[in-house]
């Protein structure tokens, strides 16, 4: 029979005693175990033994050196409760027993004699100590192991009866409920305070913790709320405790708040979401590979990048079959940690091409070593080089001049910026009112065949972009309803206005083109151009106007020239005192300091129908005397033409027509290039014809023709005032006698529809609101006259200013200008004008220096059917010298007053009008009226006695 392991095999026994048996039970346990004995004599080297933790089990005798074996117990006993302890001794006694029991030995062995059976016993009871030593030790640890669970800070722990009942709970439970331990002692687990906040929590409590009452496992994950803040999500653990019997003596309930934890993991979750989503939808691709290139991680949107799923990708092993070899230099990559910005190109699914830039990093994921960041700069390389592209083709926009170069620049240049070889460019022609293409790739001439011109008005798309300014993208133009020509090969088109100047077209024959980096692109090079046709009709403009200013200050330069002959001409002819002067002074002016070469004045000839010089200056060379100045409207000199059609004649290139027209020879002979013929006339008067001459073609522009013009009306009115002068000084005059036959002259007329007779004797006054007239009426009566006139248009007024039985005196105020006011400008005077139903006749004095054909010519311009009855001479007096300065003295008021006064009868003997009757036919007092009548009086005899004098009344001797 094989004998059963002691509990001292491999354990340490200490043997305290100086005893004779001592010795020999040491031998005889190193025989029967396999412990390990220490001999100890001393109580203080056994005690130190302990101390040390070297011994397992102290077998000791009574009597010892220096002391018992009771007194070693107790001191034991001070530093272990656990420890076996035997003792054995041969010397004691019941005494010795109590005390040593009462000192805590494990067990008290009296030996009689030590004899191997005895020892047996001895073995036998120490080897029991042994065992509920360990069994004591292992209680105890089991409930120090308890204790600092039951006691933990961050657990909650409950300990339940048999039933479900609280028997005891630690202090980290019991501060999250403001209940004391005595108040919920006892009271089943799933209805104290925890709980009851939720009946779905209390319920999975209670099957927690009856699925531990039934001996098994609880668990479940609640929440409750604590005293302090917001609710916690507990962890809850229910474990039953069995006795060594198996039965069920209680259950520990344990809360483990994992509130954290939880947040953690969702937060962790929210993470992982996070970055799949991101890694999902990213432009970035990020790949991981082994030492040797095999992939170990593959981002899920690799295909943004190389169009492949991730299980595909992972068919392109190793990497380099992908990025290319020689990526990157090991060495490089070992020294650094990280390299970026690797610059390759990568062939997608698709076989398109990608610029990438790829960073490559040490890593230790899993499998992985090397970790791979790829970015496609495949839009920034296109938008880089169709920047360099574009910022060439602005460049050479600086040097287009016209809007042509800058369209075919456009052009040419698209398909580098764009990436788009069909293009074409609009410019918009204002006068047409169209869009003509002036620009056209030959892809675009492939595709879509010959552009035509647009109306603004068609429909289509060009017209309708350049319209609204609208920049319009096709992924497929067939998709517009305003497309015109359905059988082009293009689909993705651009359409994108260049402001008011035209369109730009781009695109070609694959479907879906543009994306945001061309349509950007496009965008561009059209404002690039845009602003290029900007500059260019900006600049175009600005050399318009530098030229019209060049050429304004060219014209103000001779007008100024010019201004300053007329003002030289405009001094000599005020100071001029005959009409020799006035051409000889005109001629003069216009040929100094080489104005012009040659300038003369001459007038017409109507016998031989030709102009006959009258005064010439400059280099005339005998060219008067070269040519007939024939009056013709065609084929003449200019100066019988503006002679026959009395408008201005210029010729600016004497060298035309030099076979056809003689003249032109003589002059080009004498460096006459150009010539300016203008008519000396004023107020329907001739006087005559002004020719200038320059030794420069065109050296007559419009502002030098008006000048001249006017000059010629001016010259010609100077003239007319020297006649008229002439005339007031005049002592002879030539009196003329019409008969004039116009049913249309306001005194004919009026004599006719009154049927009476009315006679001018002067007494004309102009005044803003026409002429005003007085008549004298002979055979019918002035109410009469007054009644036809008021129905006449050209009679404006009728104003009675005597009458009697057969006629009187009536003042008329005529719309139009009165014949005797336009003889007057020109020296003449009307002294009669008898108009009846029968025939009306003028009588006018024409002063010896007025051509008296002037003056005929004047009356026929003025009324129709005129006939000259009689002329004769007649000599005057200085009666016309002294009328002049009384009318000089007088005002037009005066004048008029005294007038009325006159034909009224109020000078009469017998007075035929009261004073009183002329200030009412004037609408002034009387006292107004004598006042006027004695200032006239006293101005008349003061003309009469004071300045004609002793002259025109001599004094007689006494």
């Amino acid at each position: 029979m094989e004998t059963p392991p002691h509990a001292l095999d491999a354990t340490h026994v200490a043997l305290v005693g100086e005893a004779g048996w001592v010795d020999v039970f040491r031998d005889w346990v190193g025989t029967r175990t396999d412990a390990t004995v220490l001999g100890v004599s001393t109580a203080t080297a056994a005690l130190d033994i302990v101390r040390e933790s070297a011994v397992d089990c102290v077998i000791c005798e009574y009597t010892l050196d220096g002391g018992t074996g009771i007194e070693l117990v107790e001191s034991i006993r001070e530093e272990t409760a656990t420890l076996p302890i035997v003792m054995c001794t041969a010397s004691g006694d019941e005494t010795v027993a109590s005390a040593a029991i009462g000192a805590g030995v494990s067990d008290y062995i009296a030996l009689d004699e030590p004899h191997s059976d005895e020892f047996d016993d001895v073995l036998a009871r120490v080897d029991r100590c042994v065992r509920d030593g360990k069994r004591s030790m292992t209680r105890q640890d089991r409930a120090c192991q308890f204790d600092a669970i039951f006691h933990d800070s961050r657990t909650a722990t409950w300990v339940l009866d048999a039933v479900g009942a609280l028997t005891r709970v630690n202090e980290t439970a019991r501060d999250q409920i403001p209940y004391t331990v005595e108040d919920i002692i006892g009271e089943p687990f799933w209805t104290l305070p925890w709980w009851t906040h939720d009946e779905t929590i209390q319920t999975d409590v209670r099957r927690v913790v009856e699925t531990a009452l039934q001996g098994e496992f609880g668990h479940a994950v609640v929440t409750h709320s604590p005293v302090t803040e917001s609710a916690n999500v507990v962890e809850l653990s229910a474990r039953p405790v069995h006795d060594g019997f198996g039965n069920l003596v209680s259950v520990v309930v344990q809360g483990v708040d994992i509130t954290e934890r939880v947040t953690l993991e969702r937060d962790l979750r929210q993470s992982e979401e996070l970055h799949r989503v991101t890694l999902n939808n990213m432009t970035d691709t990020v790949l991981m590979t082994d030492d040797t290139g095999e992939y170990t991680y593959v981002c899920p949107n690799v295909h943004f990048i190389f169009g492949y799923t991730d299980e595909e990708i992972h068919q392109h092993h190793p990497i380099d079959d992908l990025l290319g070899e020689d990526l990157f230099d090991r060495d490089e990559l070992a020294a650094k940690g990280v390299l970026k910005n690797i610059e390759c190109t990568a062939t997608d699914k698709a076989g398109r091409e990608h610029t990438l830039l790829v960073n490559v990093r040490e890593v230790s994921i899993q499998d992985g070593s090397l970790l791979y960041s790829c970015r496609d700069i495949t839009k920034r390389k296109q938008r880089e080089e169709a920047l360099a592209t574009l910022h060439g083709t602005a460049r050479d926009f600086l040097y287009a001049e016209t809007p042509y170069e800058i369209a075919q620049h456009v052009v040419d240049d698209a398909s580098g910026v764009v990436n788009l070889d069909a293009s074409a460019v609009y410019l918009f022609d204002a006068d047409e009112n169209e869009l003509q293409p002036v620009a056209q790739s030959a892809a675009m001439r492939e595709l879509n065949g010959p552009l035509p011109a647009v109306r603004t008005d068609d429909p289509g798309l060009v017209s309708h972009s350049f319209l609204h300014d609208e920049p319009q993208f096709f992924d497929d133009v067939h998709d517009s309803e305003r497309l015109d020509n359905r059988a082009t090969d293009l689909r993705s088109v651009a359409y994108i206005p260049l402001g008011d100047h035209g369109v730009f077209i781009v695109g070609s024959a694959v479907v879906g083109q543009f994306d945001s980096v061309s349509r950007e692109l496009a965008d561009l090079l059209a404002a690039t151009g845009e602003a290029a046709l900007d500059r260019v009709r900006r600049e175009g403009r600005l050399r318009r106007q530098e030229r019209e200013l060049q050429q304004r200050n060219t014209e103000l330069t001779a007008l100024n020239r010019i201004n300053e002959i007329i003002r030289e001409i405009d001094q000599a002819l005020v100071g001029a005192e005959t009409r020799t002067e006035i051409d000889h002074a005109v001629c003069e002016r216009l040929t100094d300091d080489d104005r012009f070469a040659f300038a003369w004045i001459g007038v017409v000839d109507t016998v031989g129908d030709v102009v006959e010089p009258r005064s010439w200056a400059g280099e005339e060379r005998g060219y008067l005397d070269e040519i007939s100045f024939t009056v013709a409207e065609s084929g003449v000199e200019p100066a019988g033409r503006t002679a026959a059609t009395q408008s201005v004649t210029t010729v600016d290139n004497v060298a035309e027509q030099l076979r056809e027209e003689a003249w032109r020879t003589n002059a080009l002979s004498r460096d006459f290039l150009s010539v300016l013929s203008v008519p000396l006339a004023y107020d329907e008067f001739t006087y005559g014809v002004l020719t200038v001459y320059a030794d420069a073609q065109d050296a007559f522009d419009d502002t030098a023709r008006e000048v001249v013009a006017e000059l010629g009306e001016t010259v010609a009115s100077a003239t007319s005032a020297i006649e008229r002068k002439n005339a007031l000084l005049t002592t002879s005059v030539t009196r003329v006698e019409f008969a004039v036959d116009d049913p249309s002259f306001v005194l004919t007329r009026l004599a006719r529809e009154a049927d009476c007779q009315l006679s001018y004797r002067g007494g004309v006054q102009q005044t803003e609101h026409g002429s005003d007239v007085f008549v004298t009426v002979d055979g019918a009566s002035v109410e009469a006259v007054q009644e036809a006139a008021n129905a006449l248009v050209a009679i404006e007024r009728v104003q009675p200013i005597s009458s009697d039985a057969s006629g009187g005196v009536v003042r008329l105020r005529i719309a139009q200008p009165f014949l005797a006011l336009e003889l007057a400008g020109h020296g003449a005077v009307l002294q009669q004008i008898v108009a009846s139903d029968a025939e009306t006749t003028l009588r006018i004095d024409i002063p010896e220096s007025v051509d008296v054909r002037h003056i005929t010519r004047l009356v026929s311009n003025s009324v129709d059917g005129v006939d000259l009855r009689s002329k004769r001479t007649l000599d005057g007096s200085s009666t016309r010298d002294l009328y002049s300065r009384f009318l000089e003295r007088v005002t037009d008021r005066q004048l008029e007053v005294i007038q009325t006064a006159y034909y009224s009868g109020f000078f009469e003997a017998p007075r035929e009008s009261t004073g009183e009757d002329v200030a009412a036919a004037l609408d002034i007092s009387p006292a107004a009226f004598y006042r006027h009548a004695r200032t006239v009086q006293r101005k008349l005899f003061s003309t009469l006695f004071d300045e004609v004098g002793v002259a025109a009344f001599p004094a007689t001797e006494s």
